[in-house]
């Protein structure tokens, strides 16, 4: 927890937020829900750092463990949308690709490289995250990016800007530069250990908007996971969404088993879309790009949901795998980009089914495009 946190001040006192503590902080048969105005004034005076740390752990941790209602969630993502940095491209679209912050720890991602993948299919796209999140602290697209020799530390209009330039058309955009406020927490969910609604909402701030529309494209493991992604990516404003049952929670899913994918677009219900990595010609006997063997251990590991390997260590092999795969390289990094690209080319529209996507696909990573957008 960050030594400069500062200390509660009358203000916060006065707040309510003893009370919202009393009643969600009582156990699991007698905590109480609180309202949406409820949770989102409470979770600003947590941002603005009126509350002292162990209240605020109590409300993130008491939270989750009495489990979060709709409302609860929408409040939190309100608060941290009210202090979060927005802009908007000049571009007509964008797909605000968000993986979980806290990374990949079982194989190398690929959904790094999604967005110069996109954006050589003429889908201008951003990717964002930050350096090092729990619980898993594993490979974050920040880390796999440096690594490859992207800039990591753009401002969110710089970002911005990046995606209406012909020769780029994508960019990352760092949990720093959206809502500096929130990065602060990290230390502070580091100590509470477990998953705060925090980690559901941080994906959904919406950092970069096209003039026209924009789509969110997630990832989920847990079954309950898809309708409260839905329900929140419409209150954030997006014009659509993809929310992928994807290995580790990303957006691509298993390269050898079926999965299903849930979505939405503008103001239609909520459709399940069950796939196959047949659907766009993968056959992999793998479920994801795997690990190379004789990584370093990371060390200090407490339990088996940290990444047991070193996460700077696979954020480098997938670097360099994914590089290999943008200029046409075969194997399970180019296969994971095709499905999670032609995924995103048949939701948008631009093709009409997942083969044909698939095709559109391949041939900007062969020709070398993808590639070139990468380091334009």
């Amino acid at each position: 927890m960050p030594a400069s946190y500062p200390k509660p001040t009358d203000h916060a006192l006065d707040s309510g937020l003893q009370s919202i503590l009393q009643r969600i902080a009582t156990g699991p048969e007698l905590s109480k829900d609180i309202s949406f105005e409820e949770a989102r004034d409470a979770m600003r005076c947590i941002l603005d750092g009126e509350v002292d740390p162990v209240q605020a752990g109590i409300f993130l941790i008491a939270l989750r463990m009495k489990r979060e209602t709709d409302d609860e969630n929408r409040g939190v993502l309100q608060a941290l949308i009210d202090v979060s940095e927005r802009a908007i491209a000049d571009v007509d679209e964008v797909v605000d690709v968000a993986d979980p912050y806290d990374g990949y720890a079982r194989g190398l991602p690929a959904s790094p490289f999604l967005p110069s993948v996109l954006a050589a299919c003429d889908v201008p796209a951003i990717s964002q995250g930050a350096e090092s999140v729990g619980p898993k602290y594993g490979a974050t697209h920040r880390k796999v990016l440096r690594a490859a020799g992207r800039d990591v530390d753009l401002t969110v209009s710089e970002a911005a800007g990046r995606l209406s330039h012909p020769d780029c058309g994508w960019a990352y955009v760092d949990q720093s530069k959206i809502c500096p406020d929130l990065h602060a927490l990290l230390g502070l969910r580091q100590l509470i250990v477990k998953r705060p609604c925090i980690t559901t909402v941080e994906v959904l701030l919406r950092p970069i908007s096209g003039r026209a529309r924009t789509h969110l494209m997630t990832g989920y493991v847990h079954k309950p996971y898809p309708p409260i992604y839905t329900m929140l990516a419409r209150q954030s404003g997006f014009t659509s969404a993809m929310i992928v049952r994807g290995v580790e929670g990303g957006v691509v899913p298993s390269l050898s088993q079926p999965a299903k994918l849930h979505r939405f677009m503008e103001s239609s219900s909520d459709q399940e879309w069950r796939i196959k990595p047949r659907d766009v010609g993968v056959n992999c006997a793998v479920r994801a790009v795997p690990l190379p063997m004789a990584l370093p251990a990371r060390s200090g590991t407490q339990d088996d949901v940290e990444a047991s390997i070193d996460a700077e260590a696979i954020a480098s092999a997938a670097a360099e795998a994914g590089l290999g795969a943008l200029r046409g390289e075969p194997g399970p990094m180019r296969d994971s980009l095709v499905y999670a690209g032609a995924l995103c080319l048949t939701h948008l529209g631009r093709s009409p089914d997942l083969k044909t996507a698939a095709d559109s696909v391949r041939e900007v990573l062969d020709s070398g495009e993808a590639h070139r957008r990468f380091h334009p």
